[in-house]
């Protein structure tokens, strides 16, 4: 089968579609029309013959195929961000000075590997990361760029969102066993839970029109991220652990997921930086590149889903 710059074309938009949930988003993200957007995926599927996804009125799934296909479209995607970056980086390549604050885990997990790729792209901008699970105040400390797990409180800093990362419960093997699994809101306030201080409070569920309040207790509790998912791992309780933080050891057998058939609430990313520094060209070239290497873990995210439905 002979490729038509235009079938290159829907590829790339049926990429978005998957990694950004939905039609609507999809062509707000891209600069199309919905209705472009959905003219490419159907003739997408005609074309190879082949349903690619399963769409409600609601939300849209991969079929098996649609999956395999993703991965392809996913692959020419990234391949394009990245001569684009490449070109811009020969025409004016950016240089001086970055710094950078993030927390401990989600630097150590995501944004330390994303700054090795940066680095590579453009060596002549050094770097100052700073890992610290407290929030640091931008201006005092001369932050340039600082990653936040939550909305942009009232102040003169700006803000850019960078991904939106899906939570799960979860559980050490030895705990279940001792204690039960839990199936239901209520039966989640008997257990203990290895609390996590920066978000303590009662732990938000929902299923279907349904919502609920989990009230939880327990006699562990940290400030740091990595250490309540050890603690969670040591047998000491149940925890709300971001799924790529969770997802290894899942798989790994040392955790296991519970009440998945439960939404929770997302960890959204945001960058937040201050104001007037938007048109630095260094700064705009890393949170270009933090949204696109954060995009990975989205797309993980998606893909455990659906195997895991």
């Amino acid at each position: 089968m002979n490729l038509s710059f235009e079938q290159l074309k829907s590829m790339v938009v049926f990429a978005q579609v998957i990694e950004q949930g939905n039609l609507s988003a999809a062509a707000k993200h891209i600069g199309i029309s919905r209705a472009s957007v959905s003219y490419h995926l159907k003739k997408l599927e005609s074309q190879l013959g082949v349903k690619l996804l399963n769409r409600s009125t609601r939300a849209i799934a991969l079929t098996e195929t649609g999956m395999a296909y993703y991965q392809s479209c996913r692959i020419i995607a990234e391949q394009a961000t990245t001569a684009n970056l490449q070109i811009e980086n020969l025409k004016n390549e950016p240089e001086g000075s970055l710094k950078i604050t993030c927390p401990v885990n989600v630097g150590l997990q995501i944004v330390v590997p994303a700054l090795n790729g940066f680095r590579r792209l453009y060596p002549k901008i050094d770097l100052d990361v700073m890992l610290t699970d407290e929030v640091v105040n931008i201006m005092q400390e001369g932050i340039d760029l600082a990653i936040r797990g939550a909305p942009l409180a009232d102040s003169g800093l700006q803000a850019t969102k960078l991904s939106t990362l899906p939570t799960c419960l979860c559980g050490a093997p030895d705990y279940l066993a001792k204690r039960g699994r839990p199936t239901t809101p209520a039966e989640l306030e008997q257990h203990d839970w290895v609390i996590y201080k920066l978000t303590a409070g009662a732990i938000k569920l929902r299923k279907g029109s349904r919502s609920y309040s989990v009230a939880v207790k327990g006699s562990i509790s940290t400030n740091n991220a990595a250490a309540r998912t050890a603690f969670i791992e040591g047998g000491h309780g149940l925890g709300r652990v971001p799924l790529y933080d969770a997802w290894p050891k899942i798989q790994a057998g040392s955790l296991e997921r519970v009440m998945d058939d439960y939404q929770l609430n997302d960890i959204e990313v945001y960058g937040v930086f201050p104001p007037g520094s938007a048109g630095s060209k260094k700064l705009r070239v890393l949170i270009d590149f933090l949204k696109d290497y954060f995009s990975k873990f989205d797309r993980q995210a998606l893909i455990t889903s659906a195997v895991d439905t």
